[in-house]
């Protein structure tokens, strides 16, 4: 019997090859072209839209449960920007200067920046997540892996979907997607979702008398909220069975109040209790204290008026043209990002720190690839040349100690890169396959920098501004980087439903410039400027990865059990370690280097027609192998960001009824992740970067959502579905991430929380 795909992570009706039992294949382009997902030697999850569709996923940072080793913060404080960490490997800082160490794309188009990287797309077809180095074929800044979403396309055949969902903190969600049918050679797909909800946190006034002389009135009544729609139109020129274009055009916008970053600590570097900020600075006494809580806070109080806006446009355009067994690919893309947040750092009624980022951002790209088969299909190719530019600026006002310290911080980057690759597949024997790919990439980077002390609020009208460092673009010269990155696999198949792969491969991150940098000096032969971090730009970070993996369809094609072991030397890692003094900004290291180990297993089973089960395990390994701090190596003493040992995933789908009336399901999903720390500061003792690690160390999380639906309901011709949901079920809440000032600040720490319980119901209706 032919499996139900839609309840299968690894099979989507809409994408899947035909399969004589049990489990349906997805086919996936990770590798440029259409193939069997068990066929790429890559250890790839591949996530189906059915699968996408039954859990409401529609954005990455709700895929991070389901692929081992793959973990997906909220940066602190936002709500559309998130730190992608993929086998120990992350970029913290989301500042429009640093780039990422995952590789984010949409239909093949680059997403090249954290912020803004959390959107919705209301129908996606599926997600492929590629963990491990994929430099040969996606470039720089994929050498954690990367996260492909591809979108359904136009079929030229009328039909469509819509939704409605209701939850609790009055959460309201339309969401849906229509396909016109085709005019002549067009066919017109439009697809969007808007959603708006209360906050999670309660802002109240100052509910402590003793800090009455410090509080501030507050400004908003509830923060945490959602207000955001995002609309994309597909359109497809179909010329001829050779020829055809798919434009598209994607709008997002949000308009909401931030993450609530509640004050988790204050005063355990060695201050009196009862003292935040030394008395150096005439501010002793405050109470700060009073509002420090380790366990979430459904109520706060905050000073300033918070927001988060972004408006995000894109244009993309794909022409693919066959030539006998060959493919010729264009792929041109436009993006636009403005981003706008206002954020109380302390958590706290008391005017301690504001920050705010105001961010624009474009990007272009332009890529050609020839796909093709040779020699009787026993030789796949790919070749491709790729070009990039981006520019993006950031202006980053900070107020701290009721206006006694204020900075003009200002920074931007602009980059041009251009790249040449190729890969080629070869059955050198009728159960082996060799691949080899190859990957040049030359980069150029800019960066423009202002930082300004004000004048403190109430100072004489003819009080100077400092400017600490002022480097407009061409004063400090621009940087140049090159890279040749290979890869090797060797694939081996014992039966057609079972093979084994040994890989190698090349990762590259880029270089740059710090562009958060303060830190500033006396002009030199070397540094005319002053701008000591930003005269010596951080170096590359690069890898070599060994991998190997088994994978598997076993038990009449109703078991699929894939395994990877992989093995990283990285060098130059590039860490980020956020610093509290003066204008607060990251210092970023070329560390040193370091190996990272580690098993994944992801298994899906359909032991009979109406039930599905799917898991995944994760173990990982980190060893800094050198770390050099101030010129010493405390390769010993420092942490690994955002690298739990070990995170789990277990999901189930039982339909256990099904009759005229429709289909019943019931559905489930846990994730676990172990501890992990934030941020690489030291683990014991003091350092130059002045925090420990385990002040903002996560106890990790298990996180349960459930879901129980009524589908293929007959509707006058179409098709309806009413389903009742819950989300954190148990309640988790250990906090997930945060920033911790360090001693200068009196050891000031702000957490955030996971979402608290949400439920509520969601009917739809699909349209033939």
């Amino acid at each position: 019997m032919q499996a139900d795909a839609s309840l299968n992570p690894a099979a989507d009706q809409h994408s899947a090859a035909a399969s004589p039992a049990g489990l349906a294949d997805i086919v996936v382009t990770a590798q440029r072209r259409s193939e069997n997902v068990q066929q790429v030697p890559i250890a790839i999850s591949a996530i189906s839209g059915a699968y996408l569709q039954s859990r409401d996923i529609t954005s990455i940072d709700q895929i991070g449960q389901v692929a081992p080793n793959v973990k997906i913060e909220r940066t602190p404080g936002n709500k559309t920007v998130a730190q992608i960490s993929i086998r120990g490997s992350v970029t913290i800082n989301p500042a429009i200067t640093f780039e990422p160490a995952v590789g984010l794309y949409v239909d093949g188009v680059y997403i090249a920046k954290a912020q803004g990287n959390v959107f919705d797309v209301a129908d996606l077809e599926r997600v492929e997540v590629l963990r491990g180095p994929q430099g040969t074929l996606y470039g720089r800044n994929t050498l954690a892996g990367a996260v492909n979403l591809v979108t359904r396309k136009p079929t030229g055949v009328a039909g469509g979907s819509l939704e409605a969902s209701y939850g609790n903190f009055n959460d309201r969600r339309i969401k849906g997607a229509i396909d016109l049918p085709a005019v002549s050679i067009f066919s017109l797909k439009v697809s969007g979702q808007y959603e708006k909800r209360d906050g999670f946190i309660a802002i109240r006034p100052n509910p402590y008398p003793a800090a009455s002389a410090f509080a501030s009135p507050v400004l908003t009544d509830r923060t945490n909220d959602l207000n955001g729609f995002g609309i994309m139109a597909q359109l497809r020129a179909q010329f001829s069975d050779r020829l055809v274009a798919d434009y598209s055009y994607d709008f997002s916008r949000t308009d909401q109040q931030p993450n609530y970053l509640q004050l988790y600590s204050v005063n355990r570097n060695g201050a009196a209790s009862d003292i935040f900020d030394p008395a150096s600075r005439g501010y002793s006494g405050i109470p700060l204290y009073l509002f420090a809580n380790k366990a979430r806070q459904s109520s706060g109080s905050v000073n300033s008026q918070e927001y988060e806006r972004e408006r995000i446009e894109g244009h993309a355009l794909t022409v693919a043209y066959t030539i006998g067994a060959a493919t010729l690919k264009s792929i041109s893309a436009y993006r636009k990002l403005n981003f706008d947040d206002s954020l109380d750092l302390d958590g706290t009624p008391i005017a301690v720190a504001v920050s705010e980022r105001h961010t624009a951002y474009h990007s272009f790209s332009q890529e050609l690839q020839l796909t093709g088969k040779a020699l009787d299909s026993r030789l796949n190719y790919v070749l491709g040349g790729y070009y990039f530019d981006d520019n993006g600026f950031t202006n980053n006002p900070q107020t701290y100690f009721f206006g006694q310290s204020r900075f003009d911080s200002r920074y931007g980057s602009k980059t041009q890169a251009e790249a040449a690759y190729g890969q080629v597949d070869a059955t050198v024997l009728p159960k082996l396959t060799l691949t080899g790919g190859l990957r040049y990439n030359h980069e150029t980077k800019s960066v423009t920098r202002l930082l300004n002390v004000l004048p403190a609020l109430g100072s004489p009208a003819a009080t100077p501004t400092i400017t600490v460092i002022n480097v407009p673009y061409g004063v400090i010269p621009s940087v140049s980087y090159s890279d040749v990155s290979p890869a090797a696999t060797l694939r081996y198949d014992f039966t057609s439903r079972i093979n084994a792969y040994a890989r190698y491969a090349k990762g590259f991150k880029s270089g740059g410039f710090n562009g958060e940098s303060n830190v500033a000096g006396a002009p030199t032969a070397a540094c005319p400027s002053g701008a000591l971090e930003l005269c010596q730009p951080y170096r590359p970070e690069t890898v070599d990865s060994y991998e190997l993996g088994f994978k598997s369809r076993l038990i009449g094609n109703t078991l699929q059990l894939n395994v990877a072991a992989f093995w990283d030397e990285h060098r130059d890692i590039q860490l980020s370690a956020f610093q509290g003094n003066g204008s607060a900004a990251s210092l970023v290291l070329n560390a040193g280097a370091a190996r990272i180990r580690g098993l994944e297993l992801e298994m899906t089973a359909q032991p009979t027609a109406h039930f599905t089960a799917n898991a995944s395990f994760a173990y990982l390994d980190t060893h800094y192998r050198s770390f050099i701090d101030g010129g010493i190596d405390v390769a010993g003493n420092r942490a690994f960001p955002q690298a739990p040992h070990y995170n789990v995933g277990v999901g189930t789908d039982w339909e256990f009824a099904e009759g005229g009336w429709g289909k019943a399901h019931l559905i489930g999903d846990l994730s676990f992740v172990s501890s992990y720390y934030t941020f690489p500061y030291a683990l014991q003792g003091s350092s130059s970067l002045t925090q420990i690690a385990s002040n903002s160390r996560s106890p990790g999380r298990t996180i349960v959502n459930l879901r129980a639906q009524v589908g293929d309901i007959p509707l006058g011709g179409h098709r309806a579905s009413l389903s009742v949901w819950v989300r954190n079920l148990t309640q988790e809440s250990a906090p997930s991430n945060f920033i911790d000032f360090g001693p200068s600040f009196g050891g000031l720490t702000v957490a955030n929380f996971p979402d608290p319980r949400t439920f509520g119901a969601t009917v739809g209706v699909r349209f033939r």
